[in-house]
């Protein structure tokens, strides 16, 4: 079964006033069974992104990973953003715990052409942890808009010098999947960081369990 509403992404409007973006309140289908999507996450309790490869998931995860790297996804981020990914590669991380570190302003890496950003959180309660993209580098609180972290909420926005974005501090369960677009040449130091990274979560975890 189909998770992903492609209509309500190709409608969503690209707002360029500052860099490119767009947002699509809840990406789901209506009859998507959130609590299975939940269920299959994995049990993230460790800041950080984690590769796909690198933790297992449950079929709905990987059913919605499946379709967010789809050929017809790809497309439609072409359309709205003007931009040709044939050459560009798709790496896709977890992250479901939130630091109190996390969330400070900052542009995404020049290795990356697009980031979308695809939120999994029910019931979610605090008013702080939601992304806030911003006119410039300085002040959380001058956002040109402010993205919920709540189930379905998806953002996806063009990497450029000025895509400044970040949130309020929170600490918590905060879950979320990230697809980025990346250059060709620069798809090998991406993906080692990201992996070096999950492993060395990895060991720290198991040496303080002992």
């Amino acid at each position: 079964m189909k998770l992903i509403n492609s209509e309500k992404l190709s409608k969503a409007p690209v707002n360029k006033d500052f860099f490119p973006f767009f947002h699509v309140e809840n990406i789901f289908l209506d009859q998507i069974d959130s609590a299975s999507i939940i269920r299959d996450f994995p049990d993230i309790n460790e800041g950080g992104s984690f590769h796909i490869e690198s933790i297992p998931s449950g079929e709905s995860i990987k059913k919605l990973i499946e379709e967010l790297e789809s050929e017809e996804f790809k497309r439609i981020l072409e359309s709205k953003f003007d931009i040709n990914l044939d050459e560009a590669k798709a790496v896709t991380t977890l992250r479901g715990y939130s630091r109190k570190k996390d969330g400070k302003i900052h542009t995404d890496s020049k290795t990356k052409i697009l980031t979308v950003l695809l939120y999994l959180n029910l019931n979610w309660p605090e008013n702080r942890g939601h992304l806030r993209l911003l006119k410039g580098n300085n002040n959380l609180d001058e956002y040109i808009k402010e993205i919920p972290c709540t189930f379905g909420s998806l953002v996806s926005f063009k990497v450029t010098d000025q895509c400044w974005h970040g949130f309020k501090p929170y600490e918590g369960k905060r879950l979320s999947i990230q697809l980025n677009y990346i250059y060709p040449g620069a798809l090998n130091s991406h993906n080692l960081r990201h992996k070096f990274s999950s492993s060395l979560k990895s060991i720290l975890k198991r040496k303080h369990r002992k």
